[in-house]
């Protein structure tokens, strides 16, 4: 069975495993607050980061579980630079196009709804029911929420967060490190590090 090594035990990290293992990856987490934290679930936490590091060569790949967007996209550049193969992981029960590109370290949950030439940079991902529509261009480290819907050609900055439930109109373009509210409706472009919200969503 292939090891995968799960950096960040955290609620994320657990459906990140659980998918994971639909996959046929067998799952060991590491996390910086071991060795005060041994499990996560039903998952054991057997080391930090550097041992992580130092445990390379045990593992087929590697996947960063940590919800943080600045977080996850410094790790996942460490591993990588580590030379950790870091796949893309697909829900068996998430509709992906054959024409979409997924980046490495992506994570495409349940229900999720992936359309033609739409591209994920790495570390990006796509919660529970979710959909992204055709053409959209998604940078890293970008997380789109459970049940938040993109309709065609959207561009989404590095780190920005799309809250769940929210929906954004075709066309739009949302900068870096963008924090989209719960049920917010995007209808106009948004600049790069503000927060919106409401209907229609405008800078809180």
């Amino acid at each position: 069975m292939k090891q995968l090594a799960i950096l960040g035990a955290s609620g994320h990290g657990k459906v990140v495993a659980e998918l994971a293992e639909l996959l046929g990856y067998h799952c060991v987490f590491f996390d910086d607050a071991w060795p005060e934290l041994t499990s996560n679930g039903h998952w054991p936490v057997v080391g930090k980061t550097a041992n992580m590091l130092e445990r390379q060569l045990e593992f087929s790949g590697a996947a960063v579980a940590i919800g943080n967007n600045r977080i996850r996209q410094n790790k996942l550049i460490q591993l990588h630079e580590a030379g950790f193969d870091l796949p893309a992981l697909i829900h068996p029960q998430a509709v992906v196009s054959r024409y979409a590109t997924l980046g490495k370290g992506t994570v495409v949950f349940a229900g999720a709804v992936l359309n033609a030439d739409a591209r994920l940079d790495s570390g990006v991902i796509l919660n529970t029911g979710c959909t992204v529509d055709h053409d959209c261009q998604l940078a890293d480290a970008v997380h789109i929420s459970p049940g938040a819907n993109l309709a065609g050609a959207v561009k989404v900055g590095e780190r920005s967060w799309l809250g769940i439930g929210c929906s954004v109109r075709q066309l739009i373009s949302i900068g870096e490190d963008v924090v989209v509210g719960a049920g917010a409706v995007v209808v106009n472009d948004v600049p790069a590090g503000q927060t919106v919200v409401g209907v229609p969503a405008r800078c809180k």
